[in-house]
């Protein structure tokens, strides 16, 4: 089967959730599909990571978006468009043109837009389009208005927040089927846009590839936060943990350190480094964090996202603590494969249990990576999404 595949980043290096969920389901589909890749990028740097994708792709073709979201250009146009900020950021005409190109010269059976705000730069067009949504940015943004904007700006941007949900769901009736990751987003979706086909394709892990790397206790107990920091409810969780978390975990385990890894760090979370908070952006190989900390923690309160942390972290045995929101559709049991507390004191005393708990500690990592291995595979997640794909085809 030609698959055109559409995504808003390209899928390499796995530095977010969203480029190893496309990276490995590219990399399983390849042995049954022939895939040609349309990725936006935000600087021209990132084509040197092109050639990893050859390995899978027939083609992968890469079109510029501006390199940061909060110009002055993309205020004004999102201003004076219909369109929302998310929308905006990431159009691309010259993917416009090269799309409409490629469908007039060549046939396909199948277009695969990754997530909603690709799908502006399809034509009119007889190919089945499916829809994957790895997130339902309508809920992201209205949580991060009503919980984290400046009051002075809430007016303003909730009339951005209203235009995200009348186009969110606008191409989720306009694809011929929907694909959300868990049950719980395949419900919301369903309140907001009734009627819709929505399928579901979980995340998986490459358990042998965190299994890779033997877990090193390190000579302090380590607490670890892992995120993309374009994620709006990676800076609030950590905010959360630095001001209300760690402060009573600190006071009552004096040698803890905190570490955050990630990319696209803001300036507040760089200035956070001190001689109790490591701060490390851009880590080449991110089992290198699991396997040298002790506790993954995640407060997380907003809604949406991969998730794929808390699986890393539990593929590579590392105990996690995390809220109800964080482990939404993962399937996870409090005090099984994992402590799960939305109480803030709860959450405290459970980080603390495990950095002093060896025997706790071990027997959540031991279930947590089975948990993983038995639930969460890219070879499982790649079959459900052929078989939609055929479906599509066929009908």
């Amino acid at each position: 089967m030609k698959i055109l595949m559409l995504t808003p980043y390209l899928p390499y290096p796995l530095m977010s959730g969203g480029q190893t969920r496309s990276y490995n389901l590219i990399k399983n589909l390849s042995q049954k599909h022939e895939i040609t890749l349309f990725s936006l990028i935000k600087d021209d740097a990132e084509r040197k990571y092109i050639s990893k994708l050859f390995k899978y792709c027939k083609e992968v073709r890469v079109f510029n978006r501006p390199p940061k979201p909060w110009t002055l250009s993309n205020i004004l146009r999102t201003g004076f468009s219909t369109y929302p900020f998310l929308v905006v950021r990431n159009l691309a005409t010259t993917q416009s043109t090269a799309i409409k190109d490629e469908l007039s010269k060549h046939k396909y059976d199948l277009i695969h837009a990754e997530t909603f705000y690709v799908m502006p730069h399809i034509p009119e067009t007889q190919v089945p389009i499916l829809l994957v949504e790895q997130t339902i940015e309508y809920l992201v943004y209205k949580h991060y208005v009503e919980e984290q904007a400046p009051r002075f700006l809430a007016p303003i941007l909730w009339i951005d927040v209203m235009k995200l949900k009348y186009w969110e769901t606008y191409y989720w009736r306009h694809a011929k089927k929907v694909v959300a990751m868990s049950d719980s987003d395949r419900n919301e979706m369903k309140k907001l846009s009734a009627g819709l086909s929505i399928d579901i394709v979980p995340n998986g892990i490459d358990e042998n590839y965190f299994l890779g790397k033997k877990r090193e206790e390190p000579s302090f107990p380590r607490i670890l936060y892992v995120g993309n920091f374009t994620w709006l409810q990676n800076i609030e969780a950590v905010e959360l943990l630095v001001n209300k978390v760690w402060p009573r975990i600190k006071k009552e385990i004096k040698n803890a350190k905190l570490w955050i890894v990630g990319m696209h760090m803001t300036s507040y979370i760089k200035d956070l480094k001190s001689k109790d908070i490591e701060v490390t952006e851009g880590m080449p190989d991110i089992r290198d964090a699991y396997r040298k900390s002790t506790v993954l923690v995640t407060p997380i309160k907003g809604p949406g996202g991969t998730r794929l942390k808390i699986l890393e972290a539990m593929a590579s045995a590392l105990p996690v603590v995390t809220t109800s929101v964080g482990a939404e559709g993962l399937g996870i049991r409090d005090g099984v494969q994992a402590l799960v507390k939305d109480n803030l004191s709860d959450l405290v005393k459970s980080v603390i249990r495990i950095l002093k708990e060896k025997k706790l500690a071990q027997d959540l990592g031991v279930a947590g990576r089975n948990f993983v291995k038995q639930t969460y595979t890219w070879n499982v997640s790649a079959v459900k999404l052929d078989r939609i794909y055929q479906e599509l085809v066929n009908e």
